[in-house]
């Protein structure tokens, strides 16, 4: 393997403690810089499990997402895997199924299977002649000063951490002086469900992100290359221990998901609800991403985000190709590199994190509004007259464009949609004290967004 332009003259080993998206991601950057990368992963290798353990949530890949897989070489293989959804379908109680394009004509995200893109990685990853992978390997300590990590004694010059959510890497984090750490679970739980193929095909349009929002709760699905589609029930927690036998399950999706039980099934969703309890989910923020030059935080362990904006593995990819770029322009200079890091990377993913918070409401509930409706169309309008200019709310999450366009395009948009929903709003107010809280704050987390 070449070193890079400008590489280390001395290989130095880097250590990436967690398997998951982003640590196998990570493993590929390293190693393509000519870096000894030692990967080490609490689980087995999931490449030859019988069973995969963790989150099972189908992911969304986006613009951002693809960027890393690019710089690695492994977009295309990805994108092939995936299936394209070109908008959001929502599902009414009726039955009926509306249509909303996520921004210009021919923009789409991806469902790829968190599986399948993970093992993939790992397989990229081990390519690397200078990649050693190591699993059923758990990180019982480490040190900040020497990087000295205690699974059967490791020592690296860099210690990535990016091992989800709950990190073993972050606890040394947590004892340290000025850390930064706040941690939220939603009261909202998350439970799986599959939706069949009906003669061979697809039970519904495959190319959508499906939702069935219902204010206080909603339901989604993903399509699969087999397929089928993989239905995400978001409810309260309390709502999910209310429904104890069979026959509720029944009597709760006909009150609210009466189109979904032909398609899942009466027995599936008699027997699938009980398979497993319904799991948490947590928003994480937390800074410095870094201790010195000896360790830094990527992906979950840094940033863990609550799915609704479809970021969270996005954001965490782009870590992986932003910390290529900082260390592409201080010449691998950890000592310089980790400080810029957490400098440029903070404000971004705790605007992700706001967003996602943000855009559940939005998912569960304001997507059945006239004034939603009506302030989609106007922003694609403006949009098309003006493509430099105003760009949609998600479409500006999915790229990260420039603050300066971001804060120019949010004032033209908002005097667009002001002039033109007039009749709208004199026919149909809204709860304006509803509309202005959230709004307020997802445009000043949206501002906070900046070029990566």
């Amino acid at each position: 393997m070449e070193e890079s332009p400008g590489g280390p003259s001395q290989k130095k080993v880097v250590a990436v403690v967690g398997g998951g998206l982003v640590g196998a991601l990570n493993a590929c950057f390293f190693a393509k810089r000519g870096f000894d990368v030692e990967l080490f992963e609490t689980r087995e290798d999931i490449r030859q499990a019988k069973i995969v353990r963790g989150r099972s949530i189908n992911l969304a890949l986006s613009h951002r997402g693809r960027q890393a897989l690019k710089h690695v070489g492994m977009e295309e293989k990805i994108v092939s895997q995936g299936i394209p959804m070109h908008a959001r379908m929502i599902h009414s109680l009726n039955g009926k199924q509306s249509p909303i394009p996520y921004g210009k004509k021919g923009q789409y995200i991806l469902s790829v299977d968190r599986a399948n893109l993970n093992k993939e990685l790992l397989t990229a990853a081990e390519t690397y002649p200078n990649t050693k992978l190591n699993f059923d390997r758990k990180l019982q300590d480490w040190s900040a000063e020497t990087g000295l990590m205690t699974f059967e004694q490791v020592e690296a010059d860099l210690i990535v951490g990016c091992d989800g959510a709950f990190s073993a890497i972050r606890k040394q984090f947590l004892r340290r002086s000025r850390f930064n750490y706040s941690q939220t679970y939603i009261p909202h739980g998350y439970m799986e469900l599959t939706m069949p193929p009906i003669n061979g095909e697809f039970a519904m349009k495959p190319n959508y992100l499906h939702i069935w929002p219902r204010n206080t709760f909603m339901m989604i699905a993903l399509p699969n290359l087999d397929k089928t589609f993989t239905c995400t029930l978001f409810m309260p927690f309390e709502e999910f221990e209310k429904i104890t036998t069979g026959d509720e399950v029944i009597e709760f999706f006909q009150k609210y998901f009466p189109d979904a039980i032909p398609l899942i099934g009466v027995d599936a969703l008699k027997r699938d609800y009980f398979r497993l309890p319904a799991q948490a989910m947590v928003s994480v923020k937390c800074s410095p991403y870094h201790i010195g030059s000896k360790c830094v935080l990527m992906g979950d362990a840094a940033h863990a985000v609550v799915p609704f904006y479809g970021q969270g593995m996005n954001a965490g990819f782009e870590d992986c190709i932003v910390f290529d770029e900082i260390m592409e322009q201080f010449n691998e200079d950890f000592s310089a590199v980790l400080p810029e890091y957490t400098r440029v990377r903070v404000p971004d993913d705790h605007a992700i994190a706001d967003l996602a918070m943000y855009n559940y409401i939005e998912m569960r509930a304001h997507v059945n509004s006239k004034w939603f409706l009506f302030r989609k169309h106007i922003d694609n309008l403006l949009h098309f007259l003006m493509p430099k200019t105003i760009i949609p709310l998600y479409t500006m999450v999915i790229i990260l464009i420039n603050k300066t366009v971001i804060n120019r395009g949010l004032l033209f948009s908002a005097t667009g949609a002001l002039l033109g929903g007039s009749f709208l709003l004199i026919k149909n107010p809204p709860d304006i004290n509803k509309l202005l809280v959230p709004a307020e704050k997802m445009w000043s987390r949206l501002v906070a967004l900046r070029t990566s």
